[in-house]
């Protein structure tokens, strides 16, 4: 927990499908799929990376014109792209801005983000493919932010960074001293009933015949290596 961070500092698809990055399996088929993937940053990107800040949620009529006015405001740009589809030519809502200076760098990510140009509030944050590593793009399943409509939320950014995880007691077998222990048996008994308490309130208007299917069951993996709680009679 010490090293814990609501910003990822290497990029694993499994923590950054959970919000508070403790997630031990998948919960949708695009996690799945960027925990196989193999991506290599694309080498025919030029400019410095540190250098370079990732522009998203562009109104699609907005222009490289109108984006070199509005970032040049912030130092000088020594490269600005905005992304176009390949065949109809249509921008795809996200550029990269490159600029001279790191205080450039720094005060457009500060500044620019949240700004609405064109109706539409921009996303701001410095360039993840070159500098974060394991980084994987949206379309394998990768990415950061996103929107509560796709169901694919993804966590660890600045956008959507993590939660920070309940401050669960694992280690308290530990501290008791070793196993076993009526004290310990109290305390497994006490959550063994809360969690048929929770299943009786939750699961049982849900058809759900395990407490590992609801929120709740976090509680019960971390203290119980996760109780499995059935239908009674």
């Amino acid at each position: 927990m010490n090293d814990w961070s609501p910003v990822a500092k290497v990029y694993d698809p499994l923590k950054a499908g959970s919000i508070d990055g403790t997630d031990v399996e998948p919960h949708d088929r695009a996690v799945w799929r960027a925990m196989v993937a193999r991506y290599k940053p694309n080498k025919a990107v030029v400019g410095d990376p540190l250098l370079t800040l990732f522009v998203a949620r562009l109104n699609p009529q907005t222009t490289e014109e109108k984006l070199n006015e509005v970032f040049s405001n912030y130092g000088d740009i020594r490269r600005l792209r905005l992304v176009r589809d390949i065949v109809t030519g249509f921008s795809k809502g996200y550029a990269f801005v490159e600029y001279k200076e790191e205080r450039s760098v720094v005060r457009a990510r500060r500044d620019a983000n949240k700004l609405v140009v064109d109706q539409s509030e921009l996303f701001v944050d410095f360039e993840q493919e070159r500098t974060l590593k394991g980084w994987l793009p949206r379309r394998l399943g990768g990415g950061q932010g996103g929107k509560k409509e796709s169901g694919q939320l993804r966590f660890g950014g600045k956008d959507r960074p993590f939660r920070k995880p309940i401050n669960l007691p694992v280690t308290m077998n530990q501290e008791w001293g070793g196993g076993g222990g009526e004290r310990e048996e109290r305390y497994r008994d006490g959550v063994f009933s809360l969690c048929c308490h929770i299943w009786f309130q939750h699961g049982a208007h849900s058809n759900c015949t395990c407490i590992c299917q609801t929120q709740f069951a976090k509680l019960a993996y971390f203290w119980l290596s996760c109780f499995i709680c059935t239908p009674l009679g």
